[in-house]
């Protein structure tokens, strides 16, 4: 009986250390797309040229943590073909996301790439069976709300351009759908080392074949400066850093409930807008901002309350 309800607390204090983990990972990486959007449009890389380095540092950060973790067995991995795979439609996700946040201001993108965790959550629902109840759905279309609050995309403003946001948040649900079918064949250290080296592949034919159609937005170039060379090296770290934590948040936790998260990127893309590019917050957006966080503690609250009546009906 008592064995019964530890094993659920355990369980429960697991799920919610998925959902923390979840949270800092949505904090810092605005700061990557930041650094993208800054070498765009003051360093005049393109996007194209950035998501590779992105995946390139990316590679450079993890290898080293490999060798210390565990040796060169790790970079042999259960599944080569899927983490290359789940590397290479990443860096497609990658390249809309940058593409669009070159044009647009970063709390225009996010609020048009929230359309991810509705996406992700019918795939948890459909593919996974995961039981998604009628206050979680309600709970992320009020931070969907939330999003919107903070910015009107105008498609009119923007074009096309526009619709960028919308295929990244797409080709980014599989992505993150692949994290947990995937399971634990590999290490999360593993996984994202792999994944770096398809988006790395994958960027590397882009930029050749962008750059001999004359597009301008595959131009291949080498940082100028030390300072771009580091900020470029900053942003693989990033993003193999804080997508570790994404793909051990995604084994402790239901996709359905890490979904909302996502919303916590708008906080960060806010004042990184502001402070680096002088989009400054209007009122309207404080409120919107209020309202993803209130979204996500209502859905920390549902999962502690559930969590504590499973655990009291264990122990009875």
């Amino acid at each position: 009986m008592n064995a019964t309800a530890n094993a659920t607390d355990s369980s429960g204090g697991s799920t919610m250390q998925g959902v923390a983990l979840m949270a800092v990972a949505m904090l810092l990486l605005p700061c990557m797309d930041a650094i993208a959007k800054y070498m765009a449009n003051f360093a005049g890389m393109s996007p194209g040229q950035v998501t590779f380095y992105r995946f390139f540092f990316q590679i450079l950060c993890t290898v080293p943590l490999i060798f210390t973790a565990g040796g060169s067995e790790m970079l042999r991995p259960k599944r080569p073909w899927m983490n290359l795979l789940r590397g290479a439609i990443h860096g497609a996700a990658s390249l809309l996301f940058f593409a669009a946040v070159k044009y647009m201001p970063l709390a225009d993108v996010f609020a048009i790439y929230f359309v991810e965790p509705f996406i992700l959550t019918a795939m948890s629902a459909v593919f996974l069976g995961e039981r998604v109840g009628w206050r979680r759905w309600l709970a992320i279309m009020v931070g969907f709300g939330g999003a919107l609050i903070v910015i009107q995309p105008s498609f009119i403003l923007f074009g096309w351009t526009a619709l960028l946001p919308v295929g990244c948040a797409f080709l980014y649900s599989i992505y993150l759908f692949m994290n947990r079918a995937l399971g634990d064949a590999d290490s999360p250290l593993t996984m994202q080392t792999i994944a770096g080296f398809g988006g790395t592949v994958l960027m590397g034919a882009a930029l050749l074949i962008g750059d001999s159609a004359g597009l301008a937005d595959f131009a291949p170039s080498l940082p100028d400066t030390t300072f771009h060379l580091a900020l470029l090296v900053i942003l693989g770290a990033l993003s193999g850093y804080a997508h570790m934590l994404v793909v051990r948040a995604f084994r402790m936790a239901p996709l359905s409930l890490l979904a909302p998260f996502q919303y916590f990127e708008i906080i960060s893309a806010t004042v990184l807008g502001y402070a680096i590019f002088g989009d400054f917050p209007t009122p309207s957006k404080w409120l919107g901002i209020a309202v993803i966080v209130a979204s996500g503690l209502f859905i920390i609250w549902r999962e502690h309350k559930s969590r504590k009546l499973t655990a009291n009906a264990a122990f009875d």
